[in-house]
């Protein structure tokens, strides 16, 4: 039977649908009973449940190792997130820049406006040149880096991108990449911002990677605090407007920031911090409040990093009082973080009903985002939020309730909220089984896991996530990635989700290998309809996949498919997601486009049959 691409694309969008007693912790002992059985499940699809909820998907095999560990042990060691990563470790190494301070990063991957100064500065580059021969410019350019070792923000963010891939591939500590990965979301800071992109790699490292199941207001403060986050909503130039403030310093201030702001308050991150990190857009606040809270915020800037980094105003200032009389003189210096009360607003203050009195200077800022951490609107907003990505799109309120209870009594401790999301009977009702989907990063790192993929070109993964219409780390708004099915799915989305697994399966990828024969003992299926019952049990195990394969089977006998759908593909307009485009700057997409495919001769039926199974529309399903 031969089905025209037409047809193909309508039976995507058609099948494509989904359906849309918290006294199982014992505080006594700290153990966990979950419920499954009640739901009708046996131990094996429990454990097929949790591996397609809490890790990035189950490798060949894994559900049998969760149910020898047992599923509630499984579940709390994936908590505790210790397990050895010696392997992951070994190949995150050769990344040098994921062990480097953001000082460090500063200087040694220098943007090249900075690059310039410095050129300038030592005489090798002449300012008129930039703007009359454009490539003897870029060349001089470059070689004035190679001759001080120094290396590019494409480099940078090239090692971002490949150790993002490799660890959600590869960690054994599956549920800790995926809440690194949620809560970055949740605190999102975008590359795209110019002046954030070279922290990004300590934001996700410091800030948000340890505190992933810890205190909500831990990570709250570690967020705030972070260089990545005060230059993405800017208050890090914030300033107050009182009679102490130091005007000089004002007008410094004003000269660093882009020519269309003005020196003094600044609101962008007080109203985020409430709208989105804790209250909720429905929380409860007013736009006096989020005036309150900046006046309260301001002062919270970045340490200088160097001549050449940010913020010279305030090295100048550091420098004119010197770094062992900040304390004396009410500066707070931790880290990356600075707090200057030259440039803090010492008025009293009221948010939320909580007056601060004046001259509270840094301690209010902490008050503040303790009182917002705290907050049971902020109870609400993040159980919600935790519950649609764990549970479904649209969780029960009796669920939420629990969660809620919970992150109220235990003052917001991440790890105890999801202990009861995950022994509440909701968890495992036929209401939340393979109720989400997956995005572009998850789709394609759930393949090479359920392929058993040896990934040698890890870029190439995010290219591919790129192309599907996921940009990581790259979100601009600071909502971060939308977390449900309709934001994803479209009719370009499933052709191009469809073309990737026809290309991972065949080979196409470059720096991926694939033995699709070793997945079934090297025993080859004697048919195409036998490949698809086969292979369909084996990368989508513990599932009816009767209707399933009866779906998939007319597209088993399609002539040249893979071609077709990259065809379909390559001419759609993605309509609902981000811009696909590469790295701003990136000269070098041509090398991540090419590369040794993998030497693997998979059976090209075979191919075709496990790409279809990778692109069909329950494979979306997690």
């Amino acid at each position: 039977m031969r089905v025209s691409m037409y047809s193909v694309l309508i039976f995507l969008i058609g099948i494509f649908t989904l359906a849309s007693a918290f006294t199982i912790f014992h505080q006594n002992d700290g153990k966990v009973a979950f419920p499954y059985k009640k739901a009708g499940l046996t131990e094996r699809q429990a454990a097929a449940h949790l591996l397609s909820r809490f890790t990035y998907g189950a490798t060949p095999g894994q559900i049998d190792e969760v149910v020898k560990t047992g599923i509630e042990k499984w579940f709390m060691q994936q908590l505790d997130g210790s397990l050895p990563d010696d392997s992951l470790n070994g190949l995150l190494n050769k990344y040098d820049a994921l062990k480097l301070s953001n000082k460090d990063i500063v200087a040694q991957y220098p943007k090249n406006a900075v690059l310039l100064r410095m050129a300038v500065k030592d005489g090798v580059l002449n300012k008129d040149s930039v703007k009359t021969d454009r490539k003897e410019y870029r060349d001089a350019l470059d070689n004035y880096r190679k001759l001080h070792g120094l290396s590019t923000e494409q480099e940078l963010l090239r090692q971002l991108f490949s150790q993002k891939v490799l660890c959600a591939a590869y960690s054994k500590n599956q549920l800790h990449e995926v809440l690194t990965d949620f809560w970055f979301n949740h605190f999102n800071v975008s590359l795209t911002k110019n002046q954030s992109a070279q922290f990004i790699v300590s934001y996700e490292r410091d800030a948000i990677r340890p505190n992933v199941t810890g205190n909500f207001s831990d990570l709250l403060l570690a967020t705030a605090k972070s260089p990545a986050m005060l230059y993405y909503l800017d208050n890090f130039s914030s300033v107050g407007s009182n009679d102490q403030t130091d005007k000089k310093l004002m007008r410094n201030v004003a000269m660093q920031k882009p020519a269309k702001q003005n020196a003094g308050l600044n609101e962008n991150y007080a109203r985020e911090v409430m709208e989105l990190h804790t209250l909720g857009v429905d929380g409860g606040y007013t736009q006096q409040d989020v005036t309150e809270a900046a006046r309260i915020l301001t002062g919270w800037t970045v340490y200088p990093m160097g001549a050449y980094g940010n913020g010279g105003a305030v090295e100048k200032l550091v420098e004119r009082i010197g770094e062992d009389k900040l304390p004396q003189r009410g500066f707070v210096h931790e880290g990356d973080f600075l707090f200057t009360p030259n440039r803090h607003d010492n008025g009293e203050k009221t948010v939320l009903g909580k007056h601060f009195p004046a001259n509270g200077g840094y301690n209010d800022g902490l008050k503040l985002l303790q009182m917002l951490a705290h907050h049971p609107s902020t109870a609400k907003f993040i159980t919600k939020k935790l519950a649609v990505r764990f549970v479904s799109d649209n969780p029960p309120p009796s669920l939420l309730a629990k969660m809620e209870k919970t992150f109220n009594r235990s003052n917001g401790n991440i790890r105890e909220v999801l202990i009861t999301m995950v022994s509440a009977p909701e968890f495992w009702s036929s209401a939340s089984l393979r109720e989400k989907t997956k995005s572009p990063f998850e789709l394609a790192i759930s393949s090479v896991r359920a392929l058993n993929a040896e990934i040698d070109q890890p870029y190439q993964l995010y290219n591919w996530a790129n192309k599907m219409g996921q940009r990581i780390y790259a979100y601009q708004a600071p909502t971060g990635f939308p977390d449900k099915a309709q934001y994803w799915i479209n009719s370009s989305a499933l052709l191009t989700r469809m073309n990737f697994g026809l290309a991972l399966a065949s080979g196409r990828i470059p720096g991926l290998k694939i033995d699709l024969a070793a997945l079934n003992y090297n025993r080859e299926p004697e048919s195409a309809e036998a490949a698809l019952s086969v292979y369909s049990k084996i990368i989508m195990p513990e599932r009816d996949l009767s209707a399933t394969i009866k779906q998939l089977t007319p597209m088993l006998s399609q002539t040249d498919l893979a071609q077709k759908v990259a065809a379909a593909a390559a001419k759609a307009t993605p309509a609902d997601s981000v811009n696909n485009s590469m790295i701003p700057g990136d000269d070098n997409s041509k090398k991540h486009k090419t590369g040794q495919v993998s030497t693997l001769k998979n059976n090209p039926m075979l191919a075709q049959v496990v790409g279809i199974i990778i692109g069909s529309p329950e494979f979306q399903r997690r």
